[in-house]
């Protein structure tokens, strides 16, 4: 899974020139909370909600609303952006992109290759891929059966499911301690539920949870 498939490709952005004030209704009327600072068609900074506090005057301060939105409207983008910001590529892998922001405890990463912005991949989409990833909000079934971490188990789970002609429709494998696995898998097919845990255990496989899962739309 690359970062192009789930980054935002519609990138809104500001100038250096933009006033501060500009782009604070900018990220108010688009509901977002950081803006990519372009020049020439480059890079050149990101300029966030938190950073635009920093450069507001303190509510403590003697200076009145008229005053206070004076500076807010002369102070430009360029004045208080971020200069040293963090990218990826869209090749990148999405786990490097997660690593990446945990790491540096950041919520955006503008997606640049060969000095050309041609995305931006923030939590929330990073959110949204991991419940694509999973298949929620699907209608269907969600079976998480725990298996022995040895060769050739996923291959009897995929037996079972194609013998039983159940499609699935996202899988995820987490390794346990003493040499257990926990598969999740979200299945559509016309076998029953009940049926559906009977030949897993047949199989010898402990089914630890199965339940039916409906359609939810995911913004």
């Amino acid at each position: 899974m690359a970062v192009k498939d789930f980054m935002t490709k519609k990138v809104i952005y500001v100038s250096p020139e933009t006033k501060v004030a500009r782009a604070a209704d900018i990220m108010k009327e688009q509901h977002i909370h950081r803006l990519p600072v372009m020049a020439n068609d480059k890079l050149v900074g990101l300029v966030s909600a938190g950073t635009i506090e920093k450069a507001s005057p303190s509510v403590s301060t003697t200076l009145s609303v008229y005053e206070m939105n004076y500076l807010l409207n002369k102070t430009t983008v360029g004045e208080v952006m971020i200069k040293d910001v963090l990218t990826i590529s869209k090749n990148a892998a999405l786990e490097d992109a997660v690593y990446m922001m945990r790491q540096n405890s950041v919520g955006v990463l503008p997606v640049v290759d060969n000095e050309q912005v041609s995305g931006i991949i923030t939590s929330k989409d990073v959110y949204g891929a991991f419940l694509k990833i999973v298949g929620y909000g699907e209608a269907g079934v969600r079976i998480r059966v725990i298996m022995p971490d040895v060769v050739g188990s996923l291959e009897k789970v995929a037996d079972i499911l194609a013998k039983n002609d159940l499609d699935v429709r996202s899988i995820a494998q987490i390794n346990l301690e003493h040499k257990q696995s926990i598969v999740e898998i979200q299945l559509i097919g016309k076998l029953p539920m009940a049926e559906i845990a009977k030949a897993f255990t047949a199989a010898s496989f402990e089914v630890d949870e199965i339940h039916e899962t409906e359609n939810k739309l995911v913004r």
